[in-house]
């Protein structure tokens, strides 16, 4: 079939309807995972409660052990020198010994019946904790298909008269992009977000031993701790969805990077980021301000994750015929000439760069900070 023959609007209208959907199917399962993580929760709490009173039902056993043996002795004697007893001593050693044997069988009853709810609830975990994995898995995939969908499908159907090379060009984009955001998202999840849920089970362990130790100004402590530490934890998971600000797509480059630059020096309060932005206040194309916004975020992750930074400067330039961003910081800086050239970060930016036909300098030396500078020409 010719390309001429194509209806590009009826492709249009079955992207739309295929991106509704997909959508829809994401936020439910965004929210199945998110209530798996409730649920999780809420057993965690409920299995360490559980454990504590194990512990307690253990402690209280080996107490009704020694006065049942303590009892069963008292019988022994009073049976054996029952004639020096009276009948009343008697039947109250009897009574009190056949009281603790009780006593004790309930005991092991209901410490049986907490190890058994216990081990229940390590099951019901393990098996949310692999609902949730799925989810993760699931909404990454989903991603990657919107991503697709919204962007380089579009292109193709602005551009069918040259369907191949286009098709060849938007999954090398994607391919750098989804890349880059999977390097990212388990950098996040690797690091932090498992550094705080690390954080959560052992503010618990440490709970646990401070309620034994009965100080209760400690355990008011470590719960604040665990409620900072679960609305942290969500916020990093909320990053790892939304990998790709939504902000770009509706308010443009410049206001984009004031926000995301803006978040992100409110998390590392030790960094102070500057931005600049001088020129015409006009909109992109839309490849120009996905490839420029990767850019900058990964120059600035680079500068907070490897250079240490204390103080970071972003400078955009708009002018009619071409764009230049500048990001420059005071970190430790590296040598150019024995930097690895497999390191994707700045093989990506190269590649991002040339993609647009611009250029891309890097100046650094060690101890002495770095600054990048890139100057990429608008054919609108």
């Amino acid at each position: 079939m010719s390309l001429k023959k194509i209806d590009t609007k009826i492709l249009d209208g079955i992207l739309e309807k295929m991106i509704d959907t997909v959508d829809e199917s994401k936020g439910e399962i965004f929210q199945i995972g998110e209530q798996c993580r409730n649920d999780y929760q809420d057993l965690m709490q409920e299995l360490l409660d559980v454990k504590n009173k194990v512990l307690q039902v253990i402690d209280e056993g080996d107490e009704l052990h020694k006065r049942s043996r303590l009892a069963r002795l008292r019988l022994s004697e009073v049976s054996k020198h029952f004639q020096t007893y009276s009948e009343d001593q008697v039947r109250d050693a009897y009574e009190k010994a056949h009281d603790f044997q009780m006593k004790l069988l309930m005991n092991r009853q209901q410490e049986k019946q907490l190890r058994d709810r216990r081990d229940e609830l390590e099951r019901r975990m393990r098996s949310l904790g692999e609902t949730i994995d799925k989810a993760e898995n699931l909404c990454s995939q989903i991603s990657v298909v919107l991503n697709y969908l919204n962007s380089d499908l579009r292109e193709v159907n602005e551009a069918l008269e040259d369907a191949k090379q286009r098709q060849d060009f938007g999954l090398q984009i994607i391919e750098a992009q989804e890349d880059e955001r999977k390097r990212v998202s388990r950098e996040i999840h690797d690091g932090p977000a498992q550094m705080m849920a690390n954080v959560l089970i052992r503010s618990d362990l440490i709970e646990r031993v401070f309620r034994e130790k009965t100080t209760d100004d400690a355990i008011k402590e470590i719960r604040d701790l665990k409620r900072m530490v679960r609305s942290a934890l969500y916020e990093v998971r909320r990053i790892i969805y939304d990998l790709r600000p939504m902000a770009l797509d509706d308010l443009g480059l410049v206001p984009t990077l004031k926000k995301y630059l803006s978040t992100i020096e409110e998390y590392n309060d030790k960094t102070s980021i500057q931005f600049i932005n001088m020129g015409l206040d006009i909109r992109l194309p839309p490849k120009f301000e996905v490839a420029l916004f990767r850019m900058v975020q990964e120059s600035v992750q680079n500068s907070l994750k490897h250079a240490e930074a204390t103080h970071i400067q972003v400078k955009v330039e708009v002018k009619k015929d071409n764009i230049t961003v500048v990001i420059k910081d005071n970190g430790k800086g590296f040598d150019l000439h024995t930097q690895k050239t497999g390191s994707f970060g700045i093989m990506g930016m190269k590649e991002r760069v040339d993609l647009l036909e611009g250029d891309i300098t890097i100046d650094s030396k060690v101890g002495g900070g770095t600054v990048i500078l890139i100057r990429v020409p608008l054919n609108m």
